[in-house]
């Protein structure tokens, strides 16, 4: 089996396993299979979030200390494809396949801000060169789809292993799609958007790194992805990169953190419930994702200064 970009760490693995313990105790809904995570360290020295100083040889020679759960399980993501559509959308721009527009900039910016179904819809579009609409006849409809697989093959062609089986074709709905788009999903949605975790975690990994693309597009990526409204447990100073999205589905979560009293560190985590809560009658089954989510988010943070105290 390749190696991970990360080194699975022992003691990290077994933290991460307490706290999920803790995590079902809390949230009986959420059954083993519903979770997904992926917890990466950065340890002195930082090899990260650089401004791009270290080659991409070279970054990726360094390989940090991580956990990880059901990180390599397929799971529709929600948004979190909207990430890899950034990343792919900044290299066509850096190709000169498309020119650069003042609609492209606030498109990816609505894209990644507001997670905007709208914005992601005209991304989709730029990069493959193709529109919705109606039904296809066969061969403009192959076509068509051979157009959309482009983003599919571009990250293919990165080599790296956590992407070998990662399906990023489809453009992401508030309801549903129709015509060409619903054909192409497929009656049993077997054509589905699929992400792991450890494939979330590289791609911010390499964009925190600055070698997504090139050092200023990553940069780029990064003022998209830098959140002010930090959770109230983060102290001050705190820096936060994350992306977030909730459906019906689920919900999803890829953050990069940076604060005094930690290593910094990235986390991915992905939660979906079953389509109604059995046990919490008072919430609904996104509520409870998301707020599952919180509830990790902030003991990753806790176990993260407990580290940290230990390391000093």
């Amino acid at each position: 089996m390749p190696a991970k970009f990360f080194s699975l760490d022992p003691t990290l693995q077994t933290q991460l396993e307490t706290l999920l313990e803790t995590t079902w105790n809390t949230f009986p809904d959420l059954a083993l299979n519903q979770i997904a995570l992926t917890w990466v360290v950065y340890e002195p020295p930082y090899i990260v979030n650089t401004g791009g100083s270290l080659s991409a040889e070279e970054f990726w020679k360094h390989r940090p200390q991580g956990a990880s759960y059901r990180g390599v399980e397929l799971i529709e993501p929600g948004c979190m494809t909207h990430l890899f559509y950034l990343v792919a959308l900044h290299d066509w721009l850096e190709q000169g396949m498309v020119p650069g527009s003042a609609e492209i900039e606030r498109a990816m910016s609505d894209m990644m801000a507001a997670t905007n179904h709208d914005a992601a819809s005209f991304v989709v579009d730029i990069l493959s060169g193709t529109t919705s609409g109606p039904s296809l006849p066969p061969g403009p409809d192959e076509t068509w789809a051979s157009q959309r697989n482009i983003v599919n093959r571009y990250f293919a062609n990165l080599g790296w292993p956590e992407l070998r089986s990662i399906n990023l074709n489809q453009k992401t709905w508030r309801d549903r799609p129709y015509g060409r788009e619903q054909d192409f999903l497929g009656k049993a949605l077997e054509n589905r958007n699929q992400l792991t975790t450890e494939a979330t975690a590289r791609l911010l990994h390499s964009i925190v790194g600055g070698v997504s693309v090139s050092s200023q597009r990553s940069q780029k990526m990064m003022d998209l992805l830098k959140r002010s409204h930090l959770p109230p447990y983060f102290p001050t100073g705190t820096q936060l990169w994350s992306s977030t999205s909730v459906s019906e589905t689920g919900s999803y979560s890829i953050s990069y953190v940076e604060a005094q009293s930690v290593h910094p560190y990235l986390l991915a985590i992905f939660t979906q419930p079953e389509n109604r809560s059995r046990n919490t009658e008072h919430l609904s089954p996104q509520a409870d994702s998301e707020a599952a989510i919180a509830f990790i988010a902030e003991q990753i943070f806790r176990a993260s200064q407990q580290n940290f105290k230990r390391a000093c």
